[in-house]
């Protein structure tokens, strides 16, 4: 007599599908996601429907993360060539007939207004992880050159449109992939010495190099001042400072433990500009002062750390420098947000992650996650 074979149930299925998924990660991403919660309530309730939209991203966001977790990193793989070339292919057609808003030429009418640069911020990790996985074993000089030479194109596009800020997010992630995959420190000094040297002349020279009418030549005019703002905020403190001055007004006066949810001043008295996207951690540092800072920067440290513990255990190479990358992301919107925020680093465009209301941001997040917790799926996989 035959034995019944009993269906599995809803929670069994549920069960096998999160089987695998990096708990220490998904812990981490959720924190940040209640504090981006609580303070795009307490900045964008008067914002229209900010708030509301921005748990619509996040459940976007998890969603994305949700699907691609379930595909093995080898299917990922497949996908580097064609989803680069896609971008590519778009950021030559953004140059040529490309929308301008704001002075710049950032996205194209396809049916529907995309912006191609943010899918390079992870088509190109991909392809260049996919590109060292396949010269594994045989590593030259040449296969550097070439892997240089798929980070530059994109990233030489992006900053033609002009978009500095994910053009460092592109560049940070590519040279990441590189780096991981055995560059030689003698090829990475120089260059970082040549940076460092650039970084004292231009503090230095700071009177003569921003007076007006010098032509930096490498630089937009637009970019230009936002450097001579970040050396001199006070130089223009009612125009191009005025960002700046008042995030730091913000953060300053939450002071230790902060002024309190929903009774920041420089917020609600609409001080800080662009309070729900890029400088939402201005109006989270009033409300919640040092301690939340310490709190939030803790949070992003151990998200990138559980990254990277993902990277160091993958399986393959391209899983190690996929994920690897992905950390760096994640860094980088971070430390680049903050900094810029906190008058440490010019500003550019990029959002906090999980914090800042915006929907392009958190897909791009989301796809990050679920990269990670296919690679943190097949590891176990294997051990199993």
């Amino acid at each position: 007599m035959g034995s019944v074979i009993q269906k599995p149930t809803l929670f069994q299925r549920l069960r096998y599908l999160l089987k695998g998924f990096d708990g220490p990660l998904a812990f981490a991403v959720f924190m940040l996601a209640c504090a981006g919660l609580l303070i795009m309530f307490s900045s964008g309730y008067d914002h229209g429907t900010r708030f509301v939209d921005h748990g619509r991203n996040m459940l976007l966001a998890g969603t994305i993360m949700f699907v691609v977790a379930q595909m093995p990193p080898q299917k990922i793989m497949a996908w580097a060539v064609p989803v680069y070339a896609v971008g590519v292919i778009l950021l030559v057609a953004v140059a040529i007939f490309g929308i301008t808003k704001k002075g710049a030429q950032r996205w194209v009418n396809l049916g529907v207004v995309i912006q191609p640069s943010e899918i390079l911020k992870i088509a190109l990790p991909l392809m260049l992880a996919a590109w060292f996985q396949k010269r594994e074993g045989q590593l030259r000089p040449f296969d550097f050159a070439v892997a240089l030479l798929i980070l530059g194109i994109p990233v030489g596009l992006i900053m033609k449109q002009p978009d500095l800020g994910t053009a460092l997010l592109v560049l940070a992630a590519g040279l990441a992939v590189i780096f991981f995959a055995g560059l030689q420190w003698r090829w990475i000094l120089p260059p970082v010495a040549l940076g460092l040297i650039g970084v004292v002349v231009l503090v230095i020279m700071e009177p003569s190099l921003c007076a007006e009418g010098v032509d930096w030549r490498v630089l937009h005019e637009y970019q230009r001042q936002r450097v001579c703002t970040l050396l001199d905020p006070a130089r223009d403190p009612l125009g191009k400072g005025f960002h700046i001055i008042q995030g730091m007004i913000a953060i300053g006066s939450g002071g230790f433990w902060g002024k309190g949810f929903m009774q920041g001043t420089q917020t609600h008295l609409e001080f800080i500009p662009e309070r729900t996207t890029d400088f939402i951690f201005a109006a989270y540092g009033e409300e919640f002062g040092f301690v939340g800072g310490l709190f939030l920067i803790f949070c992003f440290f151990f998200l990138v750390y559980r990254a990277l513990m993902i990277a160091a255990e993958a399986p393959t190479l391209f899983s190690r420098l996929l994920a690897g990358s992905m950390a760096m992301i994640f860094f980088t919107y971070a430390f680049v947000n903050m900094g810029m925020v906190s008058g440490i680093l010019p500003v550019v465009g990029v959002p906090l992650p999980f914090i800042s209301y915006g929907g392009t941001a958190m897909v791009t997040l989301g796809l990050a996650l679920g990269i990670l917790m296919s690679i943190a799926k097949s590891k176990q996989l294997v051990q199993t």
